[in-house]
């Protein structure tokens, strides 16, 4: 009698233990392709890389290039998450990349943000910059990933 209400108590403490959440998994990579170009065709920057969302829908995943082709200054991507700024990734070269017309330079960036709330959406947008006539100028060209989980 004493082991089957040992055994009824041990099934029952079992059953009250918190469970543990159960880890995302990530869906499929969608391509990332931006590149600007100025007024007058010159390109400017390009960026490729892949996003992809987890069906937790509060995480998303990147990893990307960015090449300076002819941007005046610097090139950056900026991160929107659910249409506000999350990050600015800046053009820091530390590798070299065919496709890289400019001097072959570029940056390569990735991660894994957990966002702590729902991802609907992710926005990547390229901005680089010309100078035609003595006036600065920026150009831009971004795209917006829904999260086909939600």
């Amino acid at each position: 009698m004493r082991s089957r209400i040992a055994l009824l108590l041990a099934a029952i403490a079992v059953a009250l233990l918190p469970l543990s959440p159960a880890q995302a998994a990530y869906g499929p990579p969608s391509p990332i392709i931006l590149q600007v170009n100025a007024s007058d065709g010159t390109q400017l920057a390009r960026v490729e890389g892949t996003v992809a969302f987890d069906d937790g829908n509060t995480r998303f995943t990147y990893s990307l290039v960015l090449c300076r082709r002819s941007s005046f200054q610097a090139p950056y991507v900026r991160i929107y998450v659910n249409g506000v700024v999350y990050n600015t990734l800046f053009w820091n070269p530390s590798t070299t990349v065919p496709w890289c017309f400019y001097s072959g330079f570029a940056s390569p960036h990735s991660g894994e943000v957990d966002y702590g709330a729902v991802v609907q959406n992710v926005r990547f947008e390229l901005i680089g910059s010309s100078f035609p006539n003595n006036v600065y100028k920026e150009h831009r060209s971004g795209f917006t990933y829904d999260n086909p989980y939600n």
